[in-house]
């Protein structure tokens, strides 16, 4: 039996992995300098690298650890799957007995009527579904010409081609010819960054209102979907004012768009809710699902998606799916996730414990002198730092300078914590316990101190003018 274990030096490792390992969103060049952290294991919410530290993981991998690391159960499902159907596709007319009992869980799980589930590998592929599940249900209703789908800027919604020109991040667009034709950007609501002068209220109104303008701009014969995170994850955790989604349902209830909610973060207790949608109160027609579906153990991703979208889209082929759709053993392990987080309460953990205890220590940051803000959603919360905490100011420097250099202090201090710009931003496993929750804020304070220090210290304390 062939072994994988950790039997070199941490710097041999580093250098085969410069040799031949590409890293995604990362430049090539820093990394091979700097060399990557080895992890080589994890359990509960702690990992372990080469070289023997011991690092609590406040972004849960990608957002998707949920129920935690080394939970044996989903292993041995995999197991146990791998033996008795590694693989089968359900394309021609075919199926088998994982994706059945999903996507029957996933029906029952999802709010209103969202009772079907097309299955992807990852939420990039999910999104590219939803393109052109969208396109093709409104051509098969006789509106061929409904084909643009209206996103948000600093939106996340994958990185292939079709995901990653739904997501509105400049850097991802700068690349690969994206985005495609008929997606359209409006703002996104983001106060602090962006709110000027107006109030949160006033600003939730204007943004979301912005979402008719571009109907009407477009014409609301062309307009097919709007897509959405319910709190936008990788952008930088943007909580929307309490008055944006309550419009953005009504202009979509007007104009008879569909409603995409990309609950690819949000999803699977995240928010304090099952899916975000639910903690936001919004009606969505299709919800992208992924990481948390399966806790990150295997790659499976997919559309819940309501009655009428599934009806008319079941009316004829269609023309689209993926080798993995449904893979059984990823099936079979998202089953068993599903299990552990219903069976152990881990939504309820999440409502009565985690999130409540850690919004009281994660808003108590804000008295250090460099953090402005602190927006905290059930499991999902960011902090902005800034220089001038009265006019919510940028830095000068470069966006993300600061940011950086408060990351690689989270880092140095055995605590993995993003930075997007000059946000530092956490999203732990949901299991998480108080006492844990305590590690994450007290290595936070230590690594904002040593940050504050150095960006002193580099002259980079100045506010853009």
């Amino acid at each position: 039996m062939t072994t994988i274990t950790n039997h070199m030096p941490t710097a041999e490792l580093q250098a085969i992995d410069s040799a031949h390992h590409m890293h995604p969103f990362t430049a090539g060049d820093e990394l091979a300098a700097k060399g990557p952290r080895v992890i080589t294991r994890a359990e509960g919410v702690w990992l372990n690298d080469s070289d023997g530290h011991r690092i609590i993981d406040a972004m849960a991998g990608l957002w998707c650890v949920n129920i935690g690391y080394g939970r044996t159960e989903l292993a041995d499902v995999a197991a146990r799957q791998m033996r008795e159907l590694p693989y089968y596709n359900t394309f021609f007319q075919t199926t088998h007995v994982p994706a059945i009992a999903l996507a029957q869980k996933l029906a029952e799980l999802a709010p209103g009527d969202l009772n079907h589930v097309f299955f992807a590998g990852s939420g990039s592929e999910a999104n590219d579904t939803n393109i052109r599940m969208v396109r093709t249900y409104w051509a098969m209703k006789g509106k061929p010409t409904k084909s643009v789908i209206i996103s948000r800027k600093n939106a996340y919604h994958g990185s292939s081609v079709g995901s990653g020109s739904l997501g509105g991040m400049a850097a991802m667009h700068a690349q690969g010819g994206m985005p495609i034709p008929d997606i359209h950007h409006i703002n996104q609501p983001h106060w602090w960054a962006e709110g000027g002068d107006m109030t949160p209220e006033e600003f939730g109104l204007a943004r979301a209102r912005e979402l008719e303008e571009a109907i009407l701009e477009l014409g609301e014969d062309r307009v097919a979907a709007f897509i959405a995170e319910p709190v936008q994850g990788a952008g930088g955790v943007i909580v929307p004012p309490d008055t944006y989604w309550p419009e953005i349902q009504r202009i979509c209830d007007k104009y008879e768009i569909l409603l995409i909610a990309d609950e690819v973060i949000c999803g699977f207790g995240r928010t304090g809710n099952w899916f975000g949608s639910q903690t936001l109160n919004i009606r969505p027609d299709i919800m992208t699902i992924a990481k948390g579906l399966s806790s990150g153990y295997q790659p499976i991703g997919g559309s819940i998606v309501s009655d009428e979208v599934a009806d008319v889209i079941g009316q004829g082929e269609f023309n689209h799916g993926y080798t993995y759709s449904g893979h059984p053993v990823a099936s079979a392990v998202a089953l068993e996730n599903l299990r552990i987080l219903e069976e152990e309460d881990v939504v309820g953990h999440v409502q009565r414990v985690a999130a409540p205890y850690l919004k009281e220590k994660w808003e108590c940051l804000t008295d250090h002198p460099m953090v402005g803000e602190a927006r905290i959603v059930g499991m999902m919360g960011s902090i902005a730092l800034t220089p001038n905490k009265e006019t919510r100011a940028k830095f000068a420097s470069e966006p993300g300078t600061v940011g950086y250099i408060c990351r690689e202090r989270c880092f140095a201090n055995n605590l993995v914590m993003r930075h997007v710009g000059d946000r530092m931003i956490i999203s732990p496993p949901l299991v998480i316990q108080p006492e844990e929750i305590d590690v994450i804020i007290d290595r936070a304070r230590i690594a904002l101190d040593e940050a504050f220090t150095k960006i002193k210290e580099d002259g980079l304390w100045v506010a853009a003018s």
